[in-house]
């Protein structure tokens, strides 16, 4: 059983692909959780929340984008600090709209839409990790 000093935070993040094009934003310098790295949209459910409903809010919020919440493509779970363990399940995600308009929230500096070699470049290790071991970067579509 977790002691009070414990806990578990469930997260939702989106692999949104448009037109070949995985987004990527990178978060603020004054971040206190990866200052300055770039990741895919998403954040914290809120409680009562499904985690589709979650997802589509986080990403409106941080982008301004529409999106659906096609599949689960996989889940992490990690420890980010002592008595703190993060539980991240990432879907695939498409805009709704065609013509897409970024509108990053406060949390975030910068945006791209980013081909397979881009998001090598982009990405933490431990994201690329990730996303080679759950096989996004063969997502049927997604430019070399």
């Amino acid at each position: 059983m977790p002691n009070k000093s414990q806990s578990i935070i469930v997260a939702v993040k989106g692999v949104i692909l448009h037109q070949g094009r995985i987004l990527l934003v990178r978060r603020t310098a004054a971040d206190s959780a990866g200052a300055g790295s770039w990741e895919c949209a998403g954040g914290k459910i809120e409680f009562g929340e499904s985690l589709e409903t979650a997802l589509q809010r986080e990403i409106q919020e941080e982008t301004g984008l529409e999106v659906t919440a096609e599949r689960i493509l996989y889940a992490v779970t990690l420890l980010t600090a002592p008595g703190r363990q993060v539980v991240i399940i990432t879907y695939l995600c498409r805009p709704l709209q065609q013509q897409l308009e970024v509108l990053l929230s406060e949390e975030h500096t910068d945006y791209r839409w980013c081909t397979i070699s881009e998001l090598y470049t982009l990405l933490p290790a431990q994201i690329t990790a990730d996303f080679t071991r759950h096989g996004i970067f063969k997502l049927e579509g997604l430019l070399p």
